[in-house]
């Protein structure tokens, strides 16, 4: 996974860092899917491959982060939450 860091310009703008620019060409169409406090960026041309992925992760990111500020979440050693998560 990479991260990088950008900024919106006063026109609602943003760049792509530099790094992360392989494999998208000038004038691509790129489809933004905004679920509360995340934006999910993706290629127009992988949208119809993996849009029911992407659908299924924004639901599902959404749903945790409503349990989350229900305070529903647990707190458990890493051990543990690897065990539990090789269950899954």
């Amino acid at each position: 996974m990479e991260i990088g860091i950008t900024t919106i310009s006063s026109k609602g703008q943003i760049v792509i860092p530099q790094g992360m620019r392989k494999g998208l060409k000038e004038g691509e169409k790129m489809i933004l899917i905004k679920s509360r406090k995340q934006i999910i960026m993706k290629k127009a041309t992988d949208l119809d491959k993996n849009l029911k992925e992407d659908l299924e992760f924004a639901r599902r990111t959404e749903k945790a982060w409503k349990s989350y500020e229900r305070g529903e979440f647990i707190s458990m050693p890493a051990d543990k939450f690897l065990k539990e998560l090789a269950r899954l």
